[in-house]
């Protein structure tokens, strides 16, 4: 798999500890929305220490863009990102994933799974086909919900937000588990497409297919 070298040129805060990265565009460079990367820090010590992380911009954009939460509980690749300037380089790889739009269905993030969904969602609203896609997005705390504005602009009363640990919300408290979706999910025949840390992806899935949902139907990051 080829690699590539791009620049940092902008910048822009999301959340308290979520930052969108604009990078350059190599030549010729593809992706389809949902698709991810291998990134490192172009530096001395940090070049091996690559991470997956999701394009989220539109594949015909003429810059590259990651949307990344970072961990400061230690001297990470996302902390050390943290304290990228314009004018850093990073190291990418061509583009792969299993994540992809394969039709009109639910979406379920956790956190910062949201992120191949971003693209996804984007690339639907150019084309005017948001359709009714659904997008439930679970967070900690009202601050954590990435893009907040711009999915209740593109989606409506089908953004649908869960709280888990936030005492005063006007969202949905508790968590995704299987009585939430038995009570939300009517059709099982439709896509479904999931995206969080490890067990939230593990349990998810499971939940949906003791719902009903036939395992092709399920589109995930394996």
């Amino acid at each position: 798999m080829a690699s590539h070298i791009v620049e940092l040129f902008e910048i822009i805060p999301r959340t308290h500890n979520v930052r969108t990265y604009r990078v350059t565009k190599p030549s010729g460079f593809n992706f389809v929305p949902g698709q991810a990367t291998d990134f490192s820090l172009h530096k001395s010590g940090w070049e091996n220490e690559k991470r997956p992380f999701t394009f989220t911009c539109l594949p015909e954009d003429d810059y590259l863009e990651f949307t990344i939460k970072s961990y400061h509980d230690h001297d990470g690749v996302t902390h050390q990102l943290s304290l990228a300037l314009p004018g850093d380089e990073f190291e990418i790889s061509d583009a792969w994933g299993a994540i992809s739009y394969r039709g009109e269905g639910t979406f379920i993030a956790g956190g910062a799974g949201v992120t191949p969904f971003i693209s996804i969602f984007r690339s639907l609203k150019r084309k005017n086909a948001i359709g009714n896609n659904k997008l439930y997005f679970s967070n900690k705390t009202e601050a954590d919900i990435i893009l907040r504005d711009e999915f209740d602009k593109m989606l409506a009363k089908n953004f649908i937000n869960i709280i888990t640990e936030q005492p005063n919300t006007n969202f949905y408290k508790g968590r995704i588990d299987a009585g939430f979706l038995k009570d939300q999910i009517k059709n099982t025949k439709q896509q479904f497409y999931v995206c969080g840390p490890d067990p939230f992806n593990a349990a998810i899935l499971k939940f949906l297919e003791d719902l009903g949902a036939h395992p092709e139907s399920l589109v995930f990051e394996k």
